[in-house]
């Protein structure tokens, strides 16, 4: 009887206070709610309801065993504002998204640096503005950092180099100058598929990229000048490559690429020289030389005829199928 007095006793209490039965941390919650209030309450965030626990949130996700925020992805909604500094008040945040938010404006706060657990960070598609903030090498914990499609500004910053956990950098389709980094040869541990592409950098590849065994590396419409030729070597294992719409300038034709190449656009530089013979072994499911200055016939074989015209055209004699025959 007094086991069944007690049952309904805590049942009552429980109903009559819900946060008794929360798993959500009281420091996470309050911490959530001053994030909500910084963007003005919007929609997105209406089941941040204070008398629910936070763990049931959306938006959010709590660890299993020690039920602290471990994920904060606000993604495409009605937000308007900056990135709330309280983000750097949730000490076990290993995924941090704002993406596809396009009222979201200011720079990326310096309180995202306290975040030493981040395993992710994908802000994007938005409107924030400001450089790359250098505290982003603090955070060792990195896997994959997305900054693309904004309006980040300034030059990329050499330190990125010291995070040997990152599988991926997007700094791609923003509005950043300068060189790339000569660091950007020295990740140590994990190389990081490396997409810069659309921004306005200068300069030329610094050689020691070339130390390095990247997978993927897209730095095609910048004003990049030239020669690429030591990024290829039968030794690397690079899969995809778009070195397009720059300034790039050398002989193609001295070009050993690799077997591992499935992609490979070079289109609107200034490369001249034949296409090797060597392009006939890949096993490529992408090729695109065009507007450049390449002379001579295409080889014959493997996947270069499986490719029509526009991946060939605008050079200054090449010839051959699938273009017109070689006189």
């Amino acid at each position: 009887m007094k086991s069944t007095t007690a049952i309904s006793l805590l049942l009552f209490l429980s109903l009559l206070s819900p946060s008794l039965s929360d798993r959500c941390n009281p420091n996470d919650k309050k911490v959530l709610l001053r994030i909500k209030q910084a963007l003005n309450n919007p929609y997105l965030l209406a089941s941040w309801n204070p008398a629910n626990d936070c763990c049931d949130w959306y938006n959010v996700d709590c660890d299993l065993t020690t039920n602290r925020i471990i994920a904060l992805t606000i993604f495409s909604g009605n937000i308007s504002g900056q990135i709330p500094a309280a983000v750097g008040d949730l000490p076990y945040l290993q995924t941090l998204i704002f993406r596809k938010l396009s009222n979201l404006t200011g720079q990326i706060p310096s309180a995202i640096s306290k975040l030493s657990n981040l395993k992710m960070v994908r802000l994007s598609w938005t409107n924030l503005s400001g450089p790359v903030p250098s505290f982003f090498s603090q955070l060792k914990n990195l896997t994959f950092l997305d900054l693309s499609f904004n309006d980040l500004t300034g030059s990329i910053p050499s330190s990125l180099s010291k995070l040997t956990n990152l599988d991926a950098i997007h700094l791609d389709r923003n509005k950043l100058t300068g060189p790339i980094p000569n660091s950007f040869g020295e990740f140590t541990g994990q190389v990081p598929d490396l997409y810069l592409s659309h921004n306005q950098l200068t300069g030329s590849i610094p050689k020691t990229l070339g130390d390095l065994n990247f997978t993927v590396i897209d730095v095609s419409r910048n004003m990049l000048s030239g020669d690429i030729s030591f990024m290829f070597g039968s030794n690397k294992t690079i899969q995809i490559v778009d070195f397009s719409r720059n300034k790039f300038q050398f002989d193609l034709s001295k070009v050993v690429f690799p077997q591992s190449l499935t992609s490979l656009d070079l289109n609107h530089n200034k490369i001249y020289g034949s296409l090797p013979v060597g392009l006939t072994k890949l096993d490529l499911q992408y090729l695109n030389v065009s507007y450049n200055r390449l002379c001579g016939h295409i080889p014959t074989g493997g996947k270069l005829q499986s490719f029509d015209q526009t991946s060939y055209f605008h050079n200054r004699c090449l010839c051959g199928a699938p273009l017109p025959d070689c006189k």
